[in-house]
């Protein structure tokens, strides 16, 4: 949690389980493996990996997750962005052309010694 990384939540998988807010996502690796009965029982939430709801109430949980709101305004803000075919295709700038002459300037400076 970014806002209070210190609050406790309660895990998903064993129910008096409470963690630090920082400490979550490790906690639900090990508690998972730990657990595995348990966890096949649950289902992930597909907009926050740190949601585990039953099985059976994962469409209700898809319908009220607060971190569908994120996804949806980044899958919006991709879609109204030009595609990035168009920003290559679509730039007429050109080089001014090059005046520079390696060849000669190596002839007529053939007398002078570089100096670093």
């Amino acid at each position: 949690d970014v806002l209070d990384p210190e609050r406790l939540i309660q895990c998903p998988l064993v129910k008096h389980h409470r963690i630090r807010a920082r400490r979550f996502p490790y906690h639900l690796v090990k508690c998972k493996e730990s657990n595995p009965e348990i966890a096949k029982k649950l289902a992930t939430c597909p907009f926050n990996a740190r949601h585990l709801v039953p099985q059976a109430d994962l469409s209700d949980h898809i319908m009220k997750c607060n971190d569908k709101a994120f996804m949806e305004q980044d899958v919006v803000s991709r879609f109204c962005e030009p595609p990035q075919e168009q920003l290559n295709n679509g730039s007429t700038w050109q080089a001014p052309p090059c005046d520079e002459d390696w060849e000669t300037e190596l002839l007529e400076g053939s007398e002078s010694t570089f100096v670093w």
